[in-house]
């Protein structure tokens, strides 16, 4: 176990993959059935491990040396509680994200009764799924139109069986307009990276569905619409929770404005970068 486990790491290294030590573990455990720790007590120990599982070991360290996404390679992205099934066509939640459903959660635990939110553009669910989840009380609406990511969002709607939250397909721009003026709280990840932008990870440039990624010329394209929807859909004092990029707080926050959105404010995240805005309907 400690030459595999060695062998994985530089090629990780090698290849440039910034968390090589770490993914080089998570892969050999995903492979062995292991936590993290346990690879690294029987790396110590230096326990065997059969030609069979090496073969296997050695065949998902070269994906992703060639920097396809460790979730890519597992099948699966951790998001908070939960465990979902990600692949290609599908935007791989971030752990940035997590500080963003935390937004839409305290708000949605603030509101008496049965609140209603909505999730716009929910790829793989995890935003809808960690408020259905989490805020059991209340009732989640998530909507998604690209087909490619329907395919995740669907499995993993199924897996986590959450009694109180909707999964449709459609487009965000008019979409549940049975929900028009009722609903508590509209959180959204939206596409936002300006088309001349290209991201420089090659997990995101290259395995990142394009349709999750660009938001037009000024990436605000998406969120034009998200903020259309969101108020006609929120009753009056209805709260919008969106992220985007760190340098994109003060256009969002005067999209908003200008779209008469009150209580503006861009929020940062815990490495202290802009990273979601909300305000009220």
């Amino acid at each position: 176990m400690a030459g595999v486990r060695a062998r994985a790491i530089d090629t990780l290294a090698r290849a440039g993959v910034p968390s090589a030590e770490a993914d080089a573990e998570l892969i050999i455990g995903w492979v062995l059935d292991l936590s993290r720790g346990q690879v690294q007590a029987k790396a110590l120990t230096d326990a065997s491990v059969s030609d069979v599982h090496v073969r296997r070991i050695d065949d998902a360290i070269e994906r992703r040396a060639h920097r396809e996404p460790l979730q890519h390679i597992t099948g699966v992205a951790y998001f908070r509680w939960l465990e979902l099934a990600v692949g290609p066509g599908v935007f791989v939640p971030r752990p940035e994200t997590e500080f963003v459903a935390q937004l839409a959660i305290d708000t949605l635990r603030e509101v008496p009764g049965e609140p209603i939110a909505v999730d716009l553009g929910t790829g793989s669910g995890a935003i809808a799924l960690a408020l259905a989840t989490e805020v059991v009380h209340s009732r989640v609406y998530a909507v998604e139109n690209s087909p490619r990511a329907f395919v995740w969002t669907r499995q993993n709607f199924a897996s986590v069986a959450a009694d109180n939250a909707r999964l449709l397909f459609a487009d965000l721009a008019d979409a549940l307009p049975e929900l028009d003026g009722t609903v508590d709280v509209v959180v959204s990840n939206p596409p936002y990276v300006p088309l001349g932008a290209i991201p420089r990870d090659p997990e995101v440039r290259l395995y990142d569905p394009e349709h999750a990624l660009y938001g037009g010329v000024d990436g605000l394209d998406v969120v034009h619409n998200v903020s259309a929807t969101a108020k006609r859909l929120l009753h009056p004092g209805g709260a919008l929770v969106i992220e985007h990029g760190d340098e994109q707080g003060p256009m969002i926050a005067a999209l908003l404005q200008a779209d008469g959105w009150r209580a503006v404010a861009t929020h940062r995240d815990l490495l202290d970068r802009d990273r979601a805005t909300t305000a009220l309907r």
